[in-house]
């Protein structure tokens, strides 16, 4: 009997020790993935490129779209890229027609925010929330036929009441409050939620007016004037003062050169590749 409980409090301890061990080797293996994926520049390169291709929204799934980008990737990237002594700029290279209000606002807030010098540069499209987050770098260049601007606030959808009552079907309303299905597309909307989703878009579209006047420095009336929801070609955006300079990846470079004060050929950019990016 004795020598049975020895031999099992022995496996006991045995399987309890493997565990450890095992617990142990596996933290060890992904932190040293981790450091390994983080690792932005082999030494060669001093300016991290980061993109903001597509919709931008707070987290993965809540539309279906192709590209997205989240106020996370953005901050698990630009933290890798601030820690790393031999990253001295960033790019960002926008790509984006927008997307929620509060993730752009998040993104835009973490560049301002950033250690390091950004500087944007809007390649087809930075609209609305794309617009937003390249309002916010230190120094905005698109090309001349850009898409620019729509600073603005749209929350449009379809009203399809007439549709079901053609195909037979009848919305039953039951609710604990008059406003819990506003915006229901199932039935018309009443002058009193009209009202008070326009009071709620006007809210976020002065809350955009004054980022957009804060981070580019300007007079707010001038943007109120622009915030007709309309986009512009990048040559507009320039007499505008919505982008600081016509130009793409040579005019980025000298633009880092002279922030950074060195010379031009010093300036090389850590392309970004899928497996150095954490989205």
């Amino acid at each position: 009997m004795s020598q049975s409980f020895g031999r099992d409090a022995a496996l006991v301890v045995f399987k309890a020790v493997t565990v450890i061990v095992t617990i142990v080797l596996i933290v060890v293996t992904l932190s040293a993935l981790w450091e390994i994926e983080t690792v932005i520049s082999d030494g060669t390169c001093n300016i991290v490129v980061l993109p903001v291709e597509g919709t931008i929204l707070p987290f993965y799934g809540l539309v279906d779209a192709p590209l997205v980008v989240t106020p996370e990737m953005v901050e698990s990237f630009l933290t890798a890229a601030e820690e790393e002594p031999d990253i001295q700029a960033v790019l960002l290279e926008i790509n984006s027609p927008g997307g929620t209000p509060v993730a752009s606002e998040r993104i835009a807030k973490r560049l301002r925010s950033s250690s390091l010098p950004v500087v944007g540069l809007i390649g087809d499209v930075g609209a609305s929330g794309g617009y937003m987050v390249g309002a916010a770098t230190d120094y905005l260049l698109a090309s001349a036929m850009s898409d620019v601007g729509s600073i603005g606030v749209n929350m449009s959808y379809v009203e399809q009441s007439q549709k079901n009552e053609e195909e037979g079907l009848t919305y039953v309303q039951l609710t604990t409050g008059k406003f819990k299905d506003a915006g229901s597309p199932d039935r018309p909307i009443t002058d009193e939620e009209r009202e008070l989703f326009q009071r709620d878009l006007d809210i976020v579209h002065n809350a955009f007016i004054d980022l957009v006047a804060n981070y580019r420095s300007l007079e707010r009336d001038k943007v109120v004037a622009l915030a007709d929801g309309s986009t512009m070609t990048g040559s507009r955006a320039l007499e505008n003062d919505l982008i600081d300079e016509i130009g793409g990846r040579e005019e980025a470079k000298s633009v880092l050169a002279t922030i950074l004060e060195l010379p031009e050929e010093e300036i090389v950019f850590c392309e970004y590749e899928t497996s150095l990016i954490p989205f």
